[in-house]
């Protein structure tokens, strides 16, 4: 299995922050964002890497990767976007690495700003057990809550009946987050789905594609995780990791 990590996007909710600075390299607790995942990934034992990201921040992750010690190969993969307006979306990213290196292989595709306090094994096992697609269910425990999310609905086999972005009422708590295993069968896919004309952003859309076509499975969680998207999150996901009374106007002033 290799893994692709999405770094393409650009941030725009934390500017002036992220302007000129991916987020992935935010720096938590001392150590770039991306270097958490890293890690996440490297303990289910995948240590050939590829980091998605455009042409605005490629040098800065190519200096990231120079400098970090590392027990896996990781290899910069820039989409040649150059702002929000021509990006490729999570989804065209990931069928622009697969393409490029001629991916044949199981993949993990993981976003660049997911912050996990739990390991990645119980659902990599059962991938494996599986040979089908698995996404990460994590319980937000409020069903108000939920309306903000894609809303996983799972049966007591653990397959994924349906997939909804934001509904109004929803069947569950237990919310998709961007960690997704898919077999080498699936990969051929995502150029289907694309080439339907659906929505190349937002990589939750693929499973939710994906469950109509092949079963889709999921490992639910309720342990501390952190979609970095604003300010608060930052702030929040900052200070669980051990910085102390982090000031958010700092933050909103650039100032990491």
């Amino acid at each position: 299995m290799k893994a692709i990590i999405l770094a393409a996007g650009y941030a725009t909710r934390l500017f002036p922050l992220t302007k000129d600075f991916p987020k992935p390299l935010i720096p938590i607790a001392g150590k770039p964002m991306i270097d958490y995942i890293i890690k996440n990934i490297e303990e289910i034992g995948i240590n050939e890497i590829f980091v998605v990201t455009n042409n605005k921040f490629a040098n800065a992750f190519e200096e990231w990767v120079q400098k970090k010690q590392r027990n896996s190969k990781i290899e910069i993969i820039n989409d040649e976007t150059m702002s929000n307006d021509d990006r490729l979306g999570a989804i065209g990213d990931i069928q622009f690495v697969i393409k490029k290196k001629k991916i044949e292989e199981d993949l993990l595709i993981i976003g660049g700003d997911n912050m996990i306090k739990f390991s990645l094994k119980e659902a990599y096992e059962l991938f494996k057990q599986k040979r089908k697609s698995v996404v990460i269910g994590y319980d937000v425990k409020d069903k108000e809550k939920a309306k903000s999310y894609a809303v996983l609905e799972i049966d007591d086999n653990k397959k994924v009946l349906e997939f909804v972005e934001k509904p109004q009422n929803p069947k569950s708590t237990f919310c998709g987050i961007c960690v997704y295993f898919y077999p080498k069968e699936v990969l051929k896919l995502i150029d289907q789905y694309l080439e339907e004309g659906n929505i190349p952003d937002a990589p939750g859309n693929l499973p939710a594609w994906l469950i109509t076509k092949d079963e889709v499975y999921a490992k639910t969680h309720d342990e501390k995780w952190y979609d970095v998207g604003g300010f608060e999150s930052l702030k929040e996901a900052k200070e669980d990791y051990g910085e102390e009374n982090v000031d958010i106007e700092e933050l909103k002033k650039g100032n990491i």
